[in-house]
């Protein structure tokens, strides 16, 4: 990390904000239901060599279980429609990322405001939540979970968090409701770390992380210019270091700012990436599912009436 972590932001009122918190919800039916179309993504070529399978059960040195991936980093951004980000000179870092990674041009949010968005891609269900108030504990199962019961490793970060294994419902500029994993109550404490604890040597990373950035870096309440700025600060090493290292970085939105049917932007690089713009139907459920996939998991909820990403890794 080229920058301190902690936000010296002005405290803000961690409330149901415009576009994010706004009343009401729409649920978007799942466009991959089905038979999705096959891949489009310009060139054929992936960047890296793929694996010959969809899932490695060969133990790495520690003996731990080994997935498509060594590494995933997913990372959420906010409340911006793909027109916003995509081809806008204002995220030069995100378009560069996007020529040389895959594009998804037809990717979808499921829902509005944001907090059904984290908890579908997380757990493959809303799980009946329709707004930003602050949960309850859930005891469903989600991604987390599996992945530790599998014996791999899994760590979510966030950007101002005040301490590992916070709960409260209200320390601004970091948001509860962007943060799924303390949800649930099968995973510990330990799993939720702030954002300062993201390691800067990549090969001491979990095998799979998600990032979130307080409510101003994310591109909530600023602008797509210093969203941009930090993913650049934050992950330029780590992008360049994936590929060769059988790693992959993800960068999504959760959802658009209701100006364009939930058309979000969705960024990927690293190991067996097919670079290019892939126009097929992609949500948060295809995303679960691949990422499910990668490791052997059974899928969640609305994963399992969709398929993998075929861009992302496989031949």
């Amino acid at each position: 990390m080229r920058r301190s972590l902690a936000s010296g932001l002005a405290a803000l009122l961690v409330t149901p904000l415009a576009g994010c918190g706004s009343a009401g919800t729409t649920q978007l039916p799942d466009p991959s239901s089905g038979t999705p179309t096959s891949s489009s993504a310009t060139s054929p070529q992936p960047s890296g060599s793929a694996p010959s399978t969809p899932l490695q059960t060969s133990g790495s040195p520690s003996g731990a279980p080994r997935g498509r991936w060594d590494h995933v980093v997913v990372v959420i951004m906010e409340n911006h429609s793909y027109s916003d980000i995509i081809a806008n000179s204002a995220a030069p870092y995100l378009n560069s990322l996007a020529s040389k990674g895959v594009s998804f041009s037809n990717a979808r949010g499921t829902a509005h405001p944001s907090q059904p968005n984290y908890l579908a891609l997380f757990s493959g269900s809303t799980q009946g939540v329709t707004d930003d108030h602050c949960l309850p504990r859930l005891g469903a199962d989600n991604l987390g979970n599996q992945l530790r019961a599998a014996g791999f490793s899994f760590i979510g970060y966030s950007e101002s968090l005040p301490g590992v294994g916070y709960r409260g419902c209200s320390s601004a500029p970091y948001a509860k409701r962007h943060n799924p994993w303390v949800d649930f109550t099968n995973l510990p404490d330990s799993v939720n770390q702030p954002l300062t604890a993201f390691p800067a040597d990549p090969s001491k990373l979990p095998t799979l992380s998600f990032v979130i950035p307080n409510v101003a870096d994310d591109m909530h309440d600023g602008s797509v210019t210093q969203g941009d700025t930090w993913l650049r600060e934050h992950f330029a090493s780590y992008s360049s270091w994936a590929p060769a290292h059988r790693s992959l970085l993800l960068i999504t939105w959760d959802e658009d700012d209701r100006s364009a049917l939930n058309h979000v932007p969705t960024i990927a690089v690293g190991y067996g990436v097919r670079p290019g713009t892939d126009t097929e139907p992609i949500t948060h459920y295809r995303l679960l599912r691949t990422l499910e996939d990668a490791y052997g998991l059974a899928p969640l909820g609305g994963a399992q009436t969709t398929t993998a990403i075929a861009s992302l890794g496989r031949n």
